[in-house]
């Protein structure tokens, strides 16, 4: 297909896991309702985000993948004839746990998942704590409605993830996150973290030639000292944002695309053409010390 409507599901979430799945799910109908072939919802939507504290309680979050959440969710994706990208703690086995993001097909088909492989460890980020990183490498999707590739939150910040993926044929680049501002901050610091954020993101549509679909949390959290920016978007393959959600409220955006623009794009400044592959080994070092 040369064109899929998108759906963002941007909401602000409870302690309680089961208001939250109703939330998603009722945000997904929504979606749908506007057309939607594909929704993405947020990094670790069926809970608070607990990673600001490293607290042993919080594995009882953590369940199977597939499992209870993609059972239900499945469901969903086969009596809406839609794409949903759901992102969950997982519960590989016991002392073991992902950052991971599962795939339904429109006929509610689990097509498989991806554990992140970038964790993080900053205040209010413990998520070294919780998450071993991902083993299955970089993935992609081939769903009814297009190809695609799912990254996550600490993700976005990497341009390599973002070309490996992209080189594997993903036609739209997925983003799930869970990131926001601590209120003690000065707005002028809000507005850098916003823009290098979205920044960074934008430069992985125009490097590869794709579209990117980012979909952040919103609301107050940790007693009211986190605000999740929300601020969700679609860039398409030059870094032009085709919408932005509001900083503060939840949304159901939906938006169609023209994949066919990737071809445009690729041969007008052919980037993918120009990669000269013989050079890039060094990338593999962690740092290049040796003179």
């Amino acid at each position: 297909m040369s064109t899929v409507r998108v759906g963002m599901v941007q909401m602000s979430c409870a302690a309680n896991k089961e208001e939250n799945l109703q939330k998603a799910i009722a945000g997904v109908k929504q979606a749908a309702e506007k057309g939607a072939q594909i929704v993405c919802l947020q990094e670790l939507f069926t809970s608070l985000y607990f990673c600001d504290v490293e607290d042993y309680a919080n594995f009882e979050l953590a369940e199977p993948i597939p499992g209870p959440s993609t059972d239900r969710l499945s469901a969903v994706a086969k009596e809406l004839g839609v794409v949903i990208i759901a992102s969950l703690f997982e519960k590989r086995a016991q002392g073991l746990y992902h950052n991971t993001t599962a795939v339904l097909d429109a006929d509610g088909t689990y097509l498989g998942k991806y554990r992140k492989m970038h964790i993080p460890d900053d205040p209010a980020y413990y998520e070294k704590f919780y998450f071993t990183p991902g083993d299955l490498g970089y993935k992609i999707f081939k769903t009814k409605f297009a190809t695609f590739g799912v990254l996550i939150c600490w993700d976005q910040w990497y341009p390599e993830a973002a070309r490996i993926t992209a080189l594997m044929g993903a036609e739209i680049l997925f983003y799930p996150t869970a990131i926001g501002w601590a209120t003690s901050q000065d707005d002028a610091t809000n507005t850098e973290q916003y823009n290098a954020w979205q920044t960074i993101q934008r430069s992985h549509a125009v490097a590869n030639g794709v579209h990117v679909v980012s979909v952040n949390r919103v609301g107050f959290e940790q007693d009211g000292a986190m605000k999740f920016w929300g601020g969700s978007f679609i860039s398409n393959p030059f870094g032009t944002v085709l919408y932005q959600a509001s900083h503060e409220q939840e949304e159901v955006q939906v938006l169609e695309i023209d994949l066919s623009k990737t071809d445009r794009y690729r041969t007008h400044w052919p980037f993918m053409r120009d990669r000269r592959i013989d050079s890039y080994q060094p990338i593999t070092k962690r740092y290049i010390d040796e003179s």
